[in-house]
């Protein structure tokens, strides 16, 4: 029964590799998915929509022929989010740190805002997702990022990536769009609660969408949003604990 761990923006799958490394000796089977355009091809035709990441998430999923182990960041905290909604029979459970944005009070933070304004959006990427290798870098760890796996991720950023963020920025409705939360009880959750992350909400604001899901909440005390890059200890404890919950 795999452990299937989606990344988000403006990330690869080497945002995870700490974490997975504290993991590896308990579980060995963990893998990583990477949606188009953010570490993979961005195909020529593909949605890059919130619908359009669904979809694929879906088909995935589809793919290991029995139920999995759902761990999204980020935006992939937004995708798994949709997949349980959408199919939970692909689905043992599931973990997000993003419900806070599902909350009706919810608001877009200031980069979201910039990437959904046209002109304004495709500067910030061209600027974000161009320079060199270092000069990126810089830019992940001065948002939070832990220097150790900052160089890595930014090894994977390009002007695809800022194709993506705008697309599926873009495509996303309002603010604190209410999804039926409650149906995403069906299947066991987690809702990650890093207690310094700004982007994704409030605590209250997250702890009343947890409720919404039915979800357990692990909070972190102490980090931010890239919070599998700076503790992973920690952040492995807290997903290996909820595993073993699980039925």
């Amino acid at each position: 029964m795999p452990a299937v761990f989606v990344h988000g923006n403006p990330e690869t799958a080497a945002v995870w590799d700490l974490l997975l490394a504290e993991l590896a000796p308990s579980r060995s089977d963990l893998v990583c998915l990477s949606p188009p355009g953010f570490g993979a091809p961005l195909p020529a035709g593909f949605a890059a929509t919130h619908a359009g990441y669904r979809d694929w998430l879906i088909g995935e999923a589809e793919a290991f022929g029995e139920p999995v182990d759902l761990v999204g960041h980020d935006l992939g905290g937004g995708h798994v989010v949709n997949v349980v909604l959408s199919r939970p029979d692909l689905v043992r459970s599931w973990v997000s740190d993003v419900l806070g944005m599902y909350d009706p009070g919810y608001e877009w933070h200031e980069l979201a805002r910039r990437w959904r304004t046209p002109g304004d959006g495709e500067a910030d990427v061209a600027a974000r997702f161009g320079g060199t290798a270092a000069e990126r870098t810089a830019v992940l760890v001065e948002r939070g990022m832990g220097r150790a796996v900052a160089g890595r991720v930014a090894a994977g950023q390009d002007a695809e990536m800022g194709r993506a963020v705008l697309s599926v920025y873009r495509s996303a409705g309002p603010p604190g769009l209410g999804l039926p939360l409650e149906r995403a009880a069906a299947r066991p959750g987690l809702a990650v609660l890093a207690a310094a992350d700004p982007i994704v909400g409030t605590e209250a604001q997250r702890r009343r969408a947890a409720a919404r899901a039915g979800a357990r909440v692990a909070v972190l005390d102490g980090l931010g949003h890239w919070w599998m890059t700076h503790d992973p200890a920690r952040a492995a404890a807290a997903l290996t604990r909820f595993w073993a919950t699980v039925p």
